[in-house]
């Protein structure tokens, strides 16, 4: 179950990734009350801890009933926790919390030029399936989106 001081952190690590326009078109601060709505609709969110305080996140979501069986899989780490394999534990976890509840693929669109994105799903096993060229801009600049989805 996840808190509300959950929702806090997991807030706080998103709008941190927002910060650094590496890894999302979204620039508004997300606020822990609407992320703990968001909560209730997303297929699977599970925390990463160390010494009782969040360090990331992993959700699958989907914006589409009609795509029940699929999610979209986003991770977020904390800046100081990077490098330490957080990412693909969560990720890892991610896939097979997924694949428990009968989902039968997970998606996630990575910026081309987020290369430990795009390293981090292609070591879980997902491919790459197609790229949206110009797919959103950021701070004035068009950038492309890779496709990448792993069948569970």
């Amino acid at each position: 179950m996840i808190r509300l001081a959950d929702a806090e952190a997991i807030a706080a690590i998103h709008n941190h990734g927002n910060e650094e326009r590496s890894v999302t078109f979204e620039t508004r601060p997300q606020r822990p009350e609407v992320v703990s709505d968001q909560i209730a609709h997303w297929k699977l969110v599970l925390v990463s801890e160390a010494d009782g305080e969040i360090n990331g996140f992993a959700r699958a979501g989907s914006c589409y009933h009609y795509y029940d069986g699929i999610a979209e899989a986003t991770v977020f780490v904390e800046r100081s926790a990077r490098g330490r394999g957080i990412g693909r534990e969560l990720l890892a976890a991610l896939i097979e919390g997924a694949s428990e509840r009968g989902l039968h693929k997970l998606t996630a669109r990575v910026f081309a030029g987020n290369e430990a994105g795009l390293a981090l799903f292609s070591s879980c096993g997902f491919r790459t399936v197609g790229r949206h060229e110009r797919h959103g801009e950021l701070e004035g600049e068009w950038l492309d989106v890779v496709l990448v989805e792993r069948s569970l």
